[in-house]
């Protein structure tokens, strides 16, 4: 990645926290660049976690836990606050744990990102995020894979989803965000190749190109959503701790945040 494109990421970020006076603790990529098949103009999909201090959450009525930055050329910027981040956690929130295995991190807070890490480990529902991505693939795939033509981009919102299903079928874990990591799941020839050809395409700004529908690449997932439509049921529902896990989280990482609520200096993990 560039480095004045990370330079510009990294002076929103600080701006975003004198702005709102939060202090960012985690931000990632979250799209199609941390997926691993960005176009040459693809978005920036920036994503971060935020905390107030700690006075800010001692209120009877609800405050805004989200910051949304319009949309300026290629960057789309926006955040969710600490405790709507530890709130989804309890949810098993598939975004959320796709944002702490970002590939691409701009800013990580070691202590924040290690509490988050244990915390994801307690609270990850396999069939929680089977129902999130197969309910994600089927409308997809009504949506976008029914003519004769097809964007190319469009299949990639419904096999990235089916691959995450295979995956935490297999592993009992949250599912990588990068493609190539999922794709290594298949094994027959032929398919691999149809789909690599649309990678290509889709990397070279083809992305949009309407293309002739692949019958290889629809008979997997048609095959694929009557399999998962079935086996998801099956997955493992998690066990989901006491609540005081997440409280103690929440309190550790205010305190935490007390000591170092000044803008970083940033760093980046690409």
């Amino acid at each position: 990645m560039e480095t004045e494109i990370i330079e510009t990421i990294q002076k929103k970020l600080c701006e975003t926290e004198e702005t709102y006076n939060v202090n960012i603790v985690y931000a990632v990529e979250s799209g199609s660049r941390a997926w691993g098949f960005e176009s040459s103009d693809s978005d920036y999909d920036i994503r971060f976690i935020y905390a107030h201090n700690k006075n800010w959450y001692l209120n009877i009525l609800p405050k805004r836990d989200v910051i949304e930055h319009p949309i300026a050329g290629k960057f789309d910027c926006s955040g969710w606050d600490l405790r709507k981040t530890l709130f989804l956690m309890n949810k098993s929130n598939p975004a959320l744990f796709e944002w702490l295995k970002s590939p691409i991190v701009y800013y990580k807070d070691d202590y924040f990102y290690s509490v988050m890490e244990q915390l994801s480990k307690e609270y990850f529902s396999p069939i929680s995020s089977a129902y999130h991505y197969l309910h994600m693939a089927n409308g997809n795939y009504r949506q976008f894979l029914q003519g004769d033509k097809i964007k190319v981009k469009k299949y990639f919102y419904v096999l990235r989803p089916i691959l995450a299903c295979m995956w935490m079928e297999k592993h009992n874990e949250s599912p990588p965000m990068e493609f190539e990591k999922l794709l290594a799941q298949i094994t027959g020839k032929e398919l691999l190749e149809e789909i690599g050809k649309l990678l290509e395409k889709k990397k070279s700004g083809m992305e949009l190109d309407m293309e002739p529908k692949a019958p290889v690449i629809n008979s997997f997932i048609e095959d694929s959503l009557k399999y998962f439509e079935r086996a998801v049921t099956s997955f493992d529902p998690g066990k989901k701790p006491k609540r005081a896990l997440l409280d103690e989280a929440f309190i550790k990482i205010l305190e935490h945040n007390e000591k170092n609520a000044a803008c970083h200096e940033r760093q980046t993990s690409l």
